[in-house]
C-alpha cells in the first residue's frame, strides 16, 4: 500500500500516510483479534496458564523498567510456542506481547548519560568502557523501538516474503483460474477489500468529520482519503492468513479466494490512482502533506536573530524552553557557529508544546519579555541551561539574575503585546507544518528527519551550493 501511494498518490503524501497506517494497524488490530477468538480450538489448560503467566512477565518487565531487550525476547519465544500448544491462534500473542513491551520517548538525562560514557571512551578506550557505552546507548531508547529496528529487516525481506510466496501460490492448471473469476466467492473477496475498504474506511470518515467526532490531519482532503482508502484494498497478508484458516479444508475455495486478493490488488491499486487523479484535478488536492515552506519569511525587523542580517544562509529553529533537544540545549548551534561563522545567520521562533511542557508558555512570553530590554540572546543561553526550574517565580529570578530591570520584565511577563509576539510565531509554526520541537528550516524549506549538527551543516551547505549554481 505505501509502495503504491508513493508511486501513484501526491507528490508529497507524508500526512495521509501516517493516516492510513493508523487505520491500518487498528485494522489489523481487529483482524488479528478475531483470529484469535474465533479460529481457536482445543483449548489446553496447562499451555495457556503458561501464556498467561508470560504476558504477566512481559508486564513485570516493563514495570521494572527493564531496559535490556534479551528478557523480554526469551520471554516472547516461551510465549509464542506455549500459546500454539494451548490452541489459540499465536497471532493474539503476538499482537498482545507487542503491546505490552515497553515504548516511550527518548528522555533528555540518558542522552546526557550516554554522552559522558562516549565521553569516557574516547579518553580512555577499553573494552570494558565500550561495553558500558554501549549499554548507556540502549538505555536511551525504548526497548520496543530497538527491537522493531532489530526485525524491520529480516521482517520485510525474509519473513513477510516468504508467507507471500507460501500462502499467495495457487496452481491455474485445470481451469482454476476460469473457474475462480466465475465464482462468488472470488468475486466476495474482490468487492470486499476493493469496495468494502473505499466505503468503509472513506464513509467512516466523512461521517466522523461531518459530525464533530474527528478531523482530517492538516494538509488532507476527503479526496486524498478516500484515494488512500481504495489503495487499503491491497493488503494481503491478513487476508491470507484468514484464506487459510477458513477455507484450509477446501483447497478448491482457498485457490478462488487467493485469486480474488490477488486481483482485488490490482484493481485497488487502479482505483486509487484515478481517485487521486480526480482529487487533484477537481479538487485542487495536489499534495496530502504538511507545509514545507516557512511563513512568513525572516523579517529582520521582528525576528530575533543572530549573526550578520545579510548572511548568506539562514537557518530557522522553532524552540520550546523545556524541550531537551533544541539546539541551545544540545550545542548544535555552537557546532553550526564554528563551521560557517558569519556566512550564517541564525533565527528563533517559539514554539511552546503546552501540552507536554507546563511552562512553556510562560517561559516564552518570558524570552519575549527579555527581548524588550534587548536581552534576548542572553536570556535564551542563560535559561537554556535551567530547563528543569520554569515556574513563573523562577523566571522573575533569572530577570534579577541576567541584569534586568525586574518591574519591567513582569509587566510585559502580563502584557497583550508579549502575547501577541508569542502567538505570532505559534501561527508561524501552524502555517509552515512545524508540530514539534526543535524544527528547522534551511533557507525557507522545512528540514525532515535528523537534525544532528552535522545533518544541518551537510543541509546548509547543500544549500549554498545550490545558490552559487543559480547565480552562475
Amino acid at each position: 500500500m505505501l509502495g503504491a501511494l508513493a508511486l501513484l498518490g501526491p507528490a508529497r503524501s507524508g500526512q495521509l500516510r501516517v493516516f492510513l497506517l493508523t487505520v491500518t494497524v487498528v485494522d489489523d488490530f481487529l483482524a488479528v483479534s478475531i483470529i484469535g477468538f474465533v479460529y481457536s480450538e482445543n483449548i489446553r489448560l496447562i499451555p495457556l496458564l503458561v501464556s498467561l503467566a508470560c504476558l504477566t512477565a512481559l508486564w513485570l518487565l516493563g514495570r521494572a523498567r527493564q531496559w535490556r531487550a534479551a528478557p523480554y525476547i526469551l520471554v516472547v519465544i516461551v510465549l509464542w510456542f506455549s500459546t500454539i500448544e494451548s490452541g489459540v491462534h499465536p497471532s493474539l500473542a503476538g499482537m498482545v506481547a507487542g503491546l505490552l513491551i515497553p515504548a516511550y520517548p527518548t528522555q533528555r538525562h540518558k542522552v546526557e548519560a550516554a554522552r559522558e560514557l562516549f565521553r569516557d571512551f574516547w579518553q580512555s578506550p577499553s573494552a570494558a568502557s565500550g561495553r558500558a557505552v554501549s549499554r548507556g546507548l540502549a538505555k536511551g531508547t525504548a526497548v520496543n523501538e530497538r527491537i522493531h529496528e532489530y526485525l524491520r529487516v529480516p521482517t520485510a525481506l525474509i519473513v513477510v516474503p516468504i508467507f507471500a510466496l507460501a500462502n499467495a501460490g495457487v496452481d491455474l492448471r485445470g481451469g482454476l483460474l476460469i473457474e475462480a473469476f466465475s465464482a462468488r466467492v472470488t468475486w466476495g473477496v474482490v468487492l470486499g477489500l476493493v469496495l468494502g475498504k473505499l466505503l468503509g474506511i472513506g464513509a467512516a470518515t466523512y461521517i466522523a468529520v461531518r459530525f464533530g467526532a474527528g478531523r482530517l490531519p492538516q494538509g488532507v482532503g476527503m479526496g486524498s482519503v478516500m484515494g488512500g482508502s481504495a489503495l487499503s484494498g491491497m493488503g494481503f497478508t491478513v487476508s491470507l492468513l484468514i484464506i487459510g484458516l477458513a477455507f484450509g479444508t477446501s483447497p478448491e475455495l482457498a485457490g478462488q479466494a487467493t485469486v480474488g486478493v490477488l486481483v482485488a490488488m490490482v484493481l485497488a491499486a487502479v482505483l486509487g490512482a484515478l481517485i487521486f487523479r480526480v482529487a487533484a484535478t477537481k479538487l485542487g488536492e495536489a499534495e496530502a502533506d504538511l507545509p514545507i515552506v516557512l511563513e512568513p519569511h525572516v523579517d529582520p525587523e521582528i525576528d530575533h536573530i543572530r549573526g550578520p542580517e545579510d548572511a548568506q544562509l539562514t537557518l530557522v529553529e522553532f524552540v520550546d524552553f523545556e524541550c531537551g533537544f533544541c539546539a541551545h540545549a544540545t550545542g548544535g548551534w555552537d557546532d553550526l557557529h564554528v563551521h560557517f561563522g558569519d556566512d550564517l545567520r541564525y533565527v528563533v521562533r517559539h514554539l511552546p508544546l503546552v501540552d507536554i511542557h507546563p511552562h512553556a508558555l510562560v517561559a516564552a512570553h518570558a524570552a519575549e519579555a527579555a527581548a524588550r530590554q534587548h536581552m534576548f540572546w542572553e536570556w535564551l543561553d542563560f535559561v537554556f541551561t535551567r530547563q528543569n526550574a520554569l515556574a513563573r517565580t523562577d523566571l522573575i529570578g533569572y530577570a534579577a539574575e541576567i541584569g534586568l530591570d525586574v518591574d519591567q520584565f513582569v509587566a510585559d511577563l502580563d502584557s497583550d503585546a508579549v502575547a501577541e509576539r508569542v502567538q505570532r510565531d505559534i501561527s508561524s509554526a501552524q502555517s509552515s507544518g512545524a508540530r514539534e520541537t526543535p524544527t528547522f528550516f534551511v533557507e525557507g524549506c522545512r528540514i525532515i528527519g535528523s537534525y544532528d549538527a552535522r545533518t544541518l551543516t551537510k543541509e546548509l551547505e547543500h544549500s549554498r551550493r545550490g545558490a552559487r549554481t543559480s547565480l552562475q
